[in-house]
């Protein structure tokens, strides 16, 4: 099934019936992705004056109770309402969800114990392309960045002008396959996230930021059309299911 996308000037058409999903899930009867040391999410079954609501315990549903922290455990869309004193809803903030898309992979570049994805990598990769969003997929781009344990890790992360780039050229949405763009510890001071959001000046209330995507490897860097997905939390960040569809030449 195939649909015709409007996009400026341009029509774009796409592939419906081949959708690429690039989100984590949070799966009990697997190991867990986890960020920041804290427990990893439940899903279980409510339970009533002892009773457990189960189709397999006679009753007529199945009836479970869900705790994580979408910052933690799933693939998440976050807003600046995660960084400002006022908590602002990334629900309320995000009102479009179709995008011009361009996938790109990197391996970050080592800068002392740290590992960086800078300003020249993105330049090289975008050049003078147009694009609403960026969906960075680094190497090594293994499985097992499904199941990572972020704590105390160090993970990779953007530089100031890699990310002051991507302002300057617009880009609104903000997708990758680590735990944050931001170093691990540094003191609190998200500059990326700041600089992205643009907090010390005209807020960028509709850009947002995915992190704990994953991409596979048979995906080809490129130009896609992107439907960012998002659970209607009234929330900083809320568990997002960002599609990809292959634009047909």
């Amino acid at each position: 099934m195939k649909a015709v996308i409007e996009y400026n000037s341009r029509k774009i058409e796409i592939n419906v019936s081949k959708p690429i999903d690039i989100s984590i899930p949070i799966d009990m009867d697997k190991a867990k992705i986890n960020a920041w040391g804290i427990d990893d999410p439940k899903i279980e079954v409510e339970n009533f004056n002892g009773y457990e609501v189960s189709v397999a315990n006679g009753a007529a549903v199945n009836f479970n109770y869900i705790k994580f922290n979408p910052h933690s455990h799933i693939t998440h869309t976050e807003c600046v309402g995660h960084i400002t004193k006022k908590v602002h809803s990334v629900n309320q903030n995000l009102k479009h969800y179709f995008f011009l898309a361009e996938l790109v992979t990197v391996a970050p570049e080592q800068v002392g114990e740290d590992f960086v994805i800078s300003e020249k990598q993105l330049k090289t990769a975008l050049r003078n392309k147009k694009r609403d969003a960026i969906i960075i997929r680094t190497l090594p781009n293994l499985s097992d960045k499904k199941t990572a344990r972020y704590f105390n890790t160090n993970p990779a992360y953007l530089s100031k002008e890699a990310v002051n780039y991507l302002v300057e050229k617009e880009i609104k949405h903000l997708l990758i396959d680590l735990p944050s763009v931001d170093k691990e510890k540094d003191g609190g001071k998200l500059e990326v996230h700041n600089i992205f959001w643009n907090t010390v000046g005209d807020i960028r209330m509709d850009a947002t930021i995915t992190e704990f995507i994953f991409v596979k490897n048979d995906v080809e860097d490129g130009e896609y059309l992107l439907n960012l997905m998002i659970a209607p939390f009234e929330n900083d960040a809320t568990p997002s299911k960002p599609i990809l569809y292959k634009i047909i030449k």
